[in-house]
């Protein structure tokens, strides 16, 4: 079993006021999101990365001159809803940089079975979004909860997500991985709830807390989120009060997020914008002279909902005469069977198209389109927003009309 550092040196990512920068790098690999909270809008579309191509944003980040001293499994979706990409990116990177600090954040689904893997990588430590201990309180947060693949009950959802949280928890500490509790402060919601979280939580053998306040966003997606109220300054400083006195408490927030964040070395939002810059060339492929064209694996014609061995047609997406990408026709996928030919057969449908869209896809035909120039990215959301955001994203984020 892998150990890992006691609180008391804690890797300086979870931050104190003297500590100096660290440069982290988020690999967007998680390609299945597992829960939604009702307050959030729908997060625009966005494709995951394999692990070959995480670890070759990690290479081209270094060799732009970044210093990157973490590397975290954050997003798209959840890392524990793929546990097996999700290992394999972690084993890629450890395997090519040995001295890397790794780390993962996850709501905790599914994470007792691979804790002891993860603490064999050498975590550096897990984050956890807990924002409530009771399947009631859970059930009043979330708009949807997939344990699975299928589609349970909210009320049963909530209470297999509180419970799988605990049981995470418990087995991340027990094969020696640091845990850090993020819980968000919702007005009206949970605010009474917080101090519960942590009591339960250090119970388990969590180390340290972050609790900060809900945002609220806009309308993204289409889809308008449930409204609740902003931050109460006052209220949060209450609530972290209480929390205090049962766990340590994150001074605050500026751990692990989404999104990439500051250096070591020079002005860290200069550092930040080049390093956005490198994500942003390596995450998306653009169109080329000759592959104008993005292929979509979807059932419903709205959304990527199709696993790429299901689909008997894709829908071919492509720039009209005026710039503005839009449907252009519908093709027969190959017949099932055939093993490598038939993905051979569909590298050659697919001449025209330099990306393909799927909810999921088995590594042969991700390995043999990506060497026939169909990069294959992954993701469940809507076909409009996704698309769009590789022709540039001119109306991303905009709604259906």
């Amino acid at each position: 079993m892998a150990t890992t550092s006691s609180f008391s040196s804690l890797h300086p990512c979870f931050g104190n006021g003297s500590r100096r920068i660290v440069g982290r790098l988020h690999l967007p690999v998680a390609p299945r999101a597992n829960t939604r909270i009702r307050f959030a809008p729908a997060p625009a579309a966005t494709p995951a990365m394999t692990p070959e191509e995480g670890l070759a944003l990690v290479d081209r980040t270094l060799e732009h001159g970044v210093a990157v001293d973490m590397v975290g499994i954050t997003g798209p979706g959840d890392p524990l809803a793929t546990p097996e990409t999700t290992l394999r990116t972690l084993r890629l990177v450890r395997d090519k940089y040995p001295d890397m600090g790794l780390c993962l954040t996850t709501v905790g689904m599914g994470g007792a079975p691979v804790a002891g893997e993860l603490a064999a990588l050498g975590l550096s430590h897990v984050t956890v979004l807990s924002d409530a201990v009771s399947a009631g309180v859970a059930e009043g947060l979330y708009a949807w909860i997939r344990p699975s693949t299928r589609t349970v009950p909210l009320p049963q959802a909530a209470r297999t997500l509180v419970d799988e949280q605990r049981q995470a928890v418990a087995a991340f500490v027990e094969a020696g991985l640091t845990v850090k509790i993020n819980t968000t402060l919702y007005p009206g919601h949970n605010a009474d709830h917080v101090e519960t979280i942590a009591r339960t939580m250090a119970g388990l053998g969590a180390s340290i807390m972050a609790v900060v306040p809900f945002w609220p966003g806009g309308e993204e997606g289409g889809k308008r989120a449930e409204a609740v109220s902003g931050p109460d300054m006052d209220l949060l400083d209450s609530v972290r009060e209480r929390v205090a006195g049962h766990i340590s408490l994150m001074p605050s927030w500026g751990e692990c997020g989404r999104d990439l964040v500051g250096l070591e070395k020079g002005d860290a939002s200069m550092m930040a914008l080049a390093v956005a810059s490198v994500v942003a060339s390596a995450t998306l492929p653009r169109p080329v002279a000759g592959r104008p064209n993005v292929a979509v694996a979807s059932a419903s014609g709205m959304d990527v909902d199709l696993h790429l061995g299901h689909a008997v047609k894709l829908l071919i997406y492509g720039p009209r005469e005026d710039g503005l990408a839009c449907l252009l026709e519908t093709r027969d996928a190959p017949e099932p069977g055939g093993g490598t030919s038939r993905w051979e057969t569909l590298a050659d449908t697919l001449g025209d198209c330099f990306a393909l869209l799927a909810a999921s896809a088995g590594e042969s035909p991700r390995e043999i389109l990506s060497r026939r120039g169909v990069a294959v990215l992954i993701t469940e959301g809507e076909i409009e927003g996704t698309v769009d955001a590789l022709y540039g994203g001119g109306r991303k984020g905009r709604g259906r009309k």
